[in-house]
């Protein structure tokens, strides 16, 4: 009967285990296996014309090789737009933020502010335009940032430096 009952014990850890990591890797992996095609939009003419700030990404965290992010990203009146070298490594529930904090580099850089939510991104790589809500002013906010929203972790900030 003891024989049994650590058997089953076993199996049952075994189970869990097996299934956490199967959940684990699934998140990991599904971005990878069914990419979301690579983004290509652009701005008009007249909104190029009146840049406001532009920075790049950079990767907040170099010992973790899995939240990164690379590529330029520009701030006009009305809009963000992360250019054709923006790419990120891929994950669920990813959004741009403005954050009126400088310098971003830690999750508690973003959670303790007040950020606006400009959407969830499109995709992992190519040029993004977001548009900013009408009565927020880009000019109080120093950094674009892309955050996942599922986890709560920050992926790459981006500095932004006034034109």
């Amino acid at each position: 009967m003891r024989g049994l009952m650590r058997g089953l014990a076993i199996f049952l850890t075994g189970a869990a285990l097996g299934t956490g990591f199967g959940v684990a890797l699934g998140f990991f992996l599904f971005p990878f296996v069914f990419p979301p095609p690579e983004a290509n939009e652009q701005l008009s003419d007249a909104e190029r014309a009146a840049p406001v700030a532009s920075g790049g990404f950079i990767h907040a965290n170099p010992s973790d090789p899995v939240h990164w992010g690379k590529g330029k990203v520009g701030l006009y009146e009305r809009a963000v737009f992360l250019e054709t070298d923006f790419e990120v490594g891929p994950g669920p529930k990813y959004h741009v933020y403005l954050v009126p904090n400088a310098k971003v580099r830690r999750e508690a850089d973003v959670k303790d502010a007040m950020f606006v939510d400009l959407g969830r991104l499109r995709a992992f790589k190519g040029s993004q335009r977001y548009d900013i809500p009408s009565g927020v002013d880009p000019k109080k906010y120093p950094s674009v940032v892309i955050w996942c929203e599922q986890f709560g972790v920050l992926i790459s900030p981006a500095d932004l430096v006034a034109r």
